[in-house]
């Protein structure tokens, strides 16, 4: 008997509009079901699913997910992002990476440097506020991702509501699914609700941990509006999630059960923690977690993922899943002026968009050596240029004429004490991690952990 082929749309599509209506359970049996009957990729799609589901709380994440997102941002996150983005692209990526050596899983773009708040420490403060790209240029953008094989964009900024075409973006590439990272204060009943008439972008607000540790940082006042901001989102049905700048000083907050549990009681269901980075002019490195911190946050990752039904993403400390430091090979960063740098943290340029496709700025003699190198270390623990291995940023900054995409954005390759500093902390870090690497590999040497890609070859 030949098994009759069921598109993979229909089967993804069909499994996320019936979550909110049955226990986890009844969902893996369902699953089982699709198993037997889908082929080829859907069927490995549908595998994985079925496992994650059975073994930790992320198939609590899933349902709880299902529960609280409203039914056209479920189609979209089911059609758009995963049957499409995920699964269909995926040839043309792989086109690509083998030509090019390069896969554009996402676009980062900040259309302004725009923001209504001046949050201490924050590299928007240090761009000309009054710069933007047209819509037309960030609408071609967008195309020439999509043409890439990317069906994710992230919205940053300043502030992304700031932006103008903000809505006519997201209405006008439906095939797109997006996230936009919004300091919360313009996440207004007005904006929330055209957000969810679109259906197809998710946000991020930004908090720094508590009343206290936010209110410090953003603004008096600003805690409240984060939680207001939070509590439109979910009435409305928006999946969201927030971001954490985590420093020393946060570090405790950031990774108790209080905060943690307060995100999923509002209706997060990511969290995203960047390490503070000592970027901009006079970048103080006395904020930066120190290595036990980040040995910490390790720690927490795994325990949240495994207790909590909230997925958390670790900048660093989850570099090992995607092969090192991704900058210029599955990401990249527009600024408002254009320049297009190989990470959010890394405020340096060769090219701009403006004069040049996404396709050939990426291709540039800096990207690609970039790539070359990638990874930087082979603990994919110590993924950074800049904070890890800051011999590589000093060396790119000396071969390549890299225009500065703001005032003071060389500080931490040219200015003595701070060399000093970071050469320290990342010999300090090493040593910390050293002994979590061989730990992996020894699992992985025994069948119990995951080998991932690393290398991409060819030229376009």
């Amino acid at each position: 008997m030949v098994k009759k082929k069921i598109p993979q749309s229909l089967l993804i599509s069909q499994v996320v509009r019936i979550l909110p209506f049955i226990s986890k359970k009844n969902i893996i049996r369902i699953l089982s079901i699709y198993e037997k009957f889908a082929t080829g990729q859907a069927k490995d799609v549908i595998s994985v699913i079925k496992k994650t589901f059975s073994e930790s709380k992320a198939g609590d994440l899933i349902v709880r997910s299902a529960k609280l997102i409203n039914a056209k941002a479920r189609k979209s996150i089911a059609l758009t992002l995963i049957a499409d983005g995920f699964i269909q692209r995926e040839k043309k990526r792989n086109e690509i990476a083998k030509q090019c050596g390069l896969t554009p899983f996402t676009v980062l773009i900040s259309p302004t440097m725009r923001c209504n708040l001046r949050c201490i420490g924050c590299y928007a403060g240090n761009y000309s506020q009054d710069d933007g790209l047209p819509f037309e240029t960030v609408d071609r953008v967008v195309t020439e991702a999509k043409e890439m094989g990317s069906a994710f964009i992230t919205v940053l900024g300043g502030e992304p509501f700031m932006w103008p075409g903000i809505f006519d973006l997201l209405e006008k590439h439906q095939d797109m699914y997006f996230q936009i990272y919004t300091n919360s204060t313009l996440a207004n009943k007005e904006n929330i609700k055209k957000i969810k008439k679109l259906g197809n972008a998710a946000l991020i607000f930004s908090v720094e941990g508590l009343k206290e540790e936010t209110d410090k940082r953003r603004g008096q006042g600003v805690f409240d509006k984060v939680m207001k901001a939070m509590d439109l989102a979910r009435e409305a049905g928006i999946p969201f999630g927030y971001s954490v700048a985590v420093t020393k000083e946060n570090e405790p907050v950031i990774t108790s059960d209080e905060f943690v549990d307060l995100m999923i009681s509002k209706g997060a269901l990511i969290g995203w923690m960047f390490l503070y980075m000592p970027v901009g002019k006079g970048p103080d490195l006395d904020l930066m977690p120190t290595p036990e911190q980040r040995l910490h946050l390790l720690n927490f990752d795994r325990r949240v993922r495994q207790e909590k039904p909230l997925f958390v993403v670790d900048f660093w400390n989850d570099a090992p899943f995607v092969g090192g430091c991704i900058a210029g090979k599955h990401y990249i960063h527009i600024t408002s002026e254009g320049w297009v740098e190989p990470c959010i943290f890394s405020h340096i340029a060769v090219d701009n968009i403006k004069e040049k496709s996404l396709k050939e700025v990426m291709m540039s003699d800096f990207f690609q050596e970039i790539r070359r190198r990638q990874p930087y270390n082979e603990n994919l623990y110590l993924p950074c240029m800049w904070i890890d291995n800051p011999e590589l940023s000093r060396d790119f900054h000396k071969k390549f004429n890299l225009h500065l995409t703001h005032a003071g954005a060389d500080d931490i390759l040219v200015k003595e004490d701070l060399k000093v500093g970071l050469d320290k902390y990342s010999q300090e870090v090493k040593k910390l991690y050293q002994a979590e690497w061989d730990k992996d590999q020894a699992m992985k040497s025994a069948g119990k952990g995951e080998k991932f890609s690393t290398k991409f070859g060819g030229k376009c």
